[in-house]
């Protein structure tokens, strides 16, 4: 079977009632990046940092799938799927998806502040206070600014055997995500997904733009790959 690439962003799990990434004034629900994106600002106060991604993971479990992830999981009979995202939602998993690379890192985990390898999973609130066996306090097992990008190898590995490339529900730039197009030397066909799709032509690749929402525009792909 072909080796088939998604790589996917927050515009896939809007649809599901995710909120984006950011809102137009360049907060995240009231909140500068920094102050919660950030493990400076996890040090200089962890309660609101908490907070703000206890009330996101309490969100993620009121939410389902849409028809973009049941698309991609039915994908599965007729290729080789992967799915590369910079979600930290679960969506994928619930919808099927076998395959899937995290690079941002997962809302339903945890990990130890003093040791990056001692990952939980972690569906309660996680408190100041909350701690392992060891005794080390808890964070999100998410990928901050400024932090290492764990999953980026794994990645480029996946993409550098493509055949198909999808992107959908990203703007391109955010880094080192958008960086993955450049290692999927032998894929043939690249296909881009988004309602107001960024700008392509300075990837160099023939990439196949499908103005559509996610859901939608999964629906129309799935014609043209079964056509391929």
């Amino acid at each position: 079977m072909k080796n088939l690439v998604f790589l996917t962003g927050a515009g896939i799990s809007a649809e599901s009632g995710i909120k984006t990434f950011r809102d137009a004034d360049g907060l995240w629900e009231g909140h500068h990046i920094t102050e919660v994106a950030s493990f400076e600002g996890f040090q200089n106060n962890p309660e609101i940092v908490l907070d703000f991604y206890n009330k996101r993971r309490k969100q993620l479990q009121e939410v389902e799938p849409n028809q973009a992830h049941f698309v991609i999981a039915d994908l599965q009979k007729d290729f080789n799927v992967t799915v590369i995202t910079q979600n930290v939602d679960d969506l994928h998993e619930r919808a099927g998806s076998k395959k899937i690379i995290h690079l941002h890192g997962e809302l339903l985990k945890a990990r130890s502040v003093e040791n990056d390898l001692l990952i939980y999973n972690w569906k309660d609130d996680i408190l100041v206070g909350t701690t392992n066996r060891e005794n080390h306090q808890l964070r999100p097992h998410i990928v901050w600014f400024g932090e290492a990008v764990p999953e980026i190898e794994n990645a480029i590995k996946v993409i550098e055997k493509a055949d198909i490339v999808v992107i959908i529900g990203t703007s391109l730039q955010v880094y080192p995500a958008a960086g993955l197009i450049d290692y999927a030397l032998n894929a043939k066909h690249f296909f881009y997904i988004d309602q107001n799709p960024a700008e392509t032509g300075y990837f160099n690749k023939p990439f196949k733009v499908i103005a559509k929402k996610a859901s939608t525009g999964m629906r129309d792909l799935q014609q043209i790959l079964n056509e391929l």
